[in-house]
């Protein structure tokens, strides 16, 4: 009768152990919820947190920097003034540059233009006036940049058409030319009368007379050297022409020349 009570209280204190270890598990469970909820709020909590300080800070960074421009100092009316004029050299000075870059090349086309003037001049000057005249034509198209001198070109680009269309007119004998020189020297036209010499001396080469009269026509153009060749070639052929020359006021600008007072005051 003793066996059947006793397996009877063991499996009652079986039943009330089981029972307890699920009480302690549900608890633990219970227990352990709330606390990893709370974990999982903290951790949560933790960025979120590190975010904001870091806002903060960028905020309190991007605040200071107004102040620290407020702290820089305002421009006084001197360091504007002083600005004001350094500006204003500054821009003197590029201006001085930009002119005298433009400056430079017209200068350097105004010289190349005169040299052209000066060469087609003589020419026209001698008398060659097909010589003249491509000489003039060329200056005018390749220096339209100088207007001054180019028009002084056409001036003399128009004369020297004008004195070779008066070519089929002109005498050809030597003596007629002569004569058409005398006149045109009287007259003052000494272009014309250098022309008219020089056209009977290509035909007579040897006449004295019209090498005379070619020098008083150089001498009142103001072509000295040319007009004491001319003179000395007269004189050479025929010596006897001294006697005028000492009194001929048309060789009157050749008379401070020392070849002038050797030439014509030579004892021969």
């Amino acid at each position: 009768m003793s066996e059947p009570i006793t397996k009877g209280t063991k499996r009652s204190a079986s039943r009330s152990a089981s029972a307890k270890a699920v009480k302690k598990g549900r608890q633990r469970a219970t227990t352990s919820e709330p606390a990893r909820a709370a974990t999982r709020r903290k951790a949560d909590k933790a960025p979120a947190q590190k975010a904001a300080k870091t806002g903060r800070v960028i905020e309190k960074k991007t605040a200071r920097a107004p102040r620290s421009a407020q702290l820089k100092k305002p421009q006084t009316k001197k360091t504007a003034r002083s600005t004001q004029k350094a500006q204003a050299v500054r821009a003197k000075k590029t201006a001085a540059s930009s002119t005298a870059a433009r400056v430079r090349p017209t200068l350097s086309a105004e010289a190349a233009a005169l040299r052209a003037f000066e060469r087609a001049h003589k020419e026209f000057s001698r008398g060659r006036f097909a010589e003249a005249r491509d000489l003039f034509r060329a200056l005018i198209e390749q220096h339209t940049n100088v207007p001054e001198v180019a028009a002084r070109a056409r001036t003399y680009l128009a004369i020297a058409e004008a004195r070779l269309r008066k070519d089929n007119h002109l005498p050809r004998d030597p003596e007629a030319l002569y004569d058409r020189g005398v006149i045109e020297l009287n007259r003052g036209q000494y272009m014309a009368a250098q022309e008219m010499f020089e056209r009977a001396l290509k035909r007579q080469p040897e006449a004295a007379h019209i090498h005379y009269g070619l020098a008083a026509t150089r001498a009142r153009l103001g072509s000295i050297s040319s007009a004491l060749e001319s003179l000395e070639r007269a004189l050479n052929l025929q010596p006897s022409l001294r006697v005028r020359a000492q009194q001929d006021q048309d060789l009157a600008p050749l008379r401070n020349e020392p070849d002038f007072e050797r030439l014509v005051f030579a004892s021969r």
